[in-house]
Parts: C-alpha cells; structure tokens; sequence
C-alpha cells in the first residue's frame, strides 16, 4: 500500500510538473524608439526550433496579438509579437489607429520596425535562425509582405486580410520567401484592381505565391472583436477564422519540414 501510494504521489508530482507556454514582454529599441514586444514558447521544449515573427492590426500590440503568439508557441515555435509603433502604444480609437499606421504605412521605417523585430527573434538562443516566418493581420499582413519585398530571411510568410500592395520593381528581385495570402472574399477594403496588380507583379517577380479566399468574409475575419456586422466591411467569420489558421499550419509544414 505505501508502494502504491509513493507511485501516486510521484505521478501527481509529474503531472504538475508539465511544461506550459510562457509569455512574456521583452524591450528592446530601434533607432532609440523604445519597442516592447511580446514572447512566447513552450518551456518543455530544447532549440533549435523555428520562429515566427507576429505583427499586429492597426490597433498595436494588443491582447488579440499575444493569444495569437501564445496559439503558435503551442505548435511548438518560438514566436515574437513585434512593436511597431512604440512601448506601451495600443488604442482602442480607429482614428487614432489610422494615424498611427499611417505614419509608418509605404514608408521605409515599417520595414526597419519589422526587421528589428526580426533580429531580435533571431538571437533569441531557442530560435534556429534559418528556420524562419513571420505573420501578420489587417496592418500586420501588409507588413510581412513588405518583409518578404525586403528580402528579409524568411522561410515565409503569410498575411490574415491583410493589405495588397505590390512590390516595387526595385524589390522585385530581392523577393526569397513563399508568400501566403488569406483574404476575405467579399473584403470591401481591397479592390479587384489592387488584387489583379499584386498577382501580376508577384508573378512577374517570380514570387512563390499563393492565395486563398473565404467566401463570405470581409476584411478582419480572423479578430473575435471585429464583431459581427458585415455591412461595416469588418467582421469576425469564425468558419474563415479557422480555416485560415489551419492553412497557415499546413504551411508551417511546408516551410519547416521536419519541425511541425
């Protein structure tokens, strides 16, 4: 009986032991801009393992974005939410949010807030710096494509309703990472045109590409907040929500083989 019940105990012991994703925030500075990022990986688990880069909607790094960092440290990466706009700098107010995306939106300090980001993933000691990706939605999925036009390291990388703008002629060379775009079908924010002219220059630049549509869903698809009101062009479609996850993680697959 006392054998059993040591048994027991060591079992009880064990299970509380198990490893969990932790999370946490992490400084660090680009051109003296302070930025405070947010980190998560699972405990249990030794480098090297591929990261992932995050990139948060027009609102900052808000709790929507560290649930998705902490979704992909338990898929076994290594994932950065990256600060784009500066410590502690988050809104609620679209107005406000629109400034703040537009202050760095076709402007060569979005690439350098990404790319610091991105350096600092790569230092991290659990991060395989050539197994790489990063993500992005709405602002963010403009992000990482200005990312992958930059010729940044990347394995990947893949926008949720993200904005379409083509790569300029100048980048269309620098173009290394498989580019996946996860767009909402009846999204009112980006135009036929704006769609036709990206395909057409990745094409030209000889990007791997691919796009995936949700019939339905509008632009934030992916956000619980967005709500549910589609006549306001942004809303939450839990269907495209999960569909879209799960593509990215057949991508994952793809670009990391032998991780995920």
């Amino acid at each position: 009986m006392k054998y059993l019940l040591a048994v027991i105990l060591a079992l009880a012991l064990a299970g509380g032991a198990q490893a969990e994703v932790v999370g946490k925030s992490v400084e660090y500075k680009q051109d003296g801009t302070v930025l405070e990022g947010f980190l998560a990986y699972d405990d249990a688990l030794k480098g090297p393992l591929p990261g992932v880069l995050v990139v948060h909607e027009f609102w900052g790094l808000n709790d929507y974005v560290k649930n998705r960092t902490r979704q992909l440290a338990e898929m076994g990466v290594v994932a950065l939410a990256v600060d784009m706009y500066g410590k502690g700098v988050v809104t609620k107010d679209p107005n406000e949010a629109r400034k703040l995306a537009g202050h760095l939106r076709g402007t060569p300090l979005m690439r350098q807030r990404a790319l610091a980001g991105l350096e600092l993933l790569k230092k991290n000691k659990l991060v395989d710096p050539k197994h790489l990706a990063a993500i992005g939605f709405c602002f963010g999925g403009t992000t990482v494509l200005e990312l992958a036009y930059a010729g940044a390291d990347l394995a990947g990388v893949v926008s949720f309703h993200g904005g379409l703008a083509p790569p300029k002629p100048e980048d269309m060379k620098n173009i290394k990472a498989k580019i996946l775009v996860l767009h909402g079908a009846e999204d009112p924010h980006i135009k036929p045109e704006e769609i036709a002219a990206f395909q057409q220059a990745l094409g030209k630049a000889g990007a791997d590409w691919q796009m995936v549509y949700y019939g339905g869903a509008v632009h934030s698809f992916s956000n619980p907040e967005a709500g549910s009101d589609k006549s306001k062009g942004a809303a939450y479609d839990s269907r495209a929500a999960g569909r879209s996850w799960k593509q990215m993680q057949l991508f994952f697959k793809e670009i990391f083989p032998g991780f995920m």
